[in-house]
C-alpha cells in the first residue's frame, strides 16, 4: 500500500487552489502547507498527496479510487471548474474491466489526473 506520493508543480499556488476544488468530491482537503514538504491533502486526518514546487518530472498519470460512479462524474466537473482540462469524459471503461468507471483531466502541468470506481452501480 502506498502511504503518501508527491508531486512537483510549476505553480504551487494554482496547483493547490485546481487539486483542492478538483478532489473535495472525493473527500480530500487541504489539511497542511509547510515550507519544506510543500501542500498536502488528505482524508480521514491524514495527508497523503503532496505539492512541492519545482521542475515538474511528469506528466504522471495518477488515478484516485472512489466508491460510487456519480463520485466520479462529480471529480471531473469540479476539476473542469478549476481549470483543469477534459482528458476522457466519465464513463465506463470496458477495456480495462467490466464494471472500470473512471474520468481523466489534465492538470495545470499536464499530469493525467483520474478518479475511477471499479464497482458496478
Amino acid at each position: 500500500m502506498i502511504d503518501h506520493i508527491g508531486l512537483r508543480v510549476t505553480d504551487l499556488e494554482k496547483s493547490r487552489d485546481f487539486y483542492a476544488s478538483a478532489l473535495a468530491p472525493l473527500g480530500y482537503a487541504l489539511m497542511m502547507e509547510h515550507e519544506i514538504s510543500g501542500v498536502g491533502f488528505g482524508r480521514d486526518g491524514k495527508p497523503s498527496f503532496w505539492l512541492k514546487a519545482g521542475v515538474p518530472s511528469g506528466p504522471i498519470h495518477l488515478a484516485f479510487g472512489c466508491e460510487r460512479n456519480s463520485v466520479v462524474e462529480e471529480f471531473h466537473k469540479a476539476a473542469i471548474i478549476a481549470g483543469g482540462t477534459d482528458n476522457g469524459s466519465p464513463g465506463p471503461r470496458t477495456e480495462y474491466h467490466p464494471t472500470y468507471y473512471g474520468a481523466f483531466v489534465l492538470d495545470p502541468d499536464g499530469n493525467n489526473i483520474e478518479a475511477v470506481c471499479h464497482f458496478e452501480q
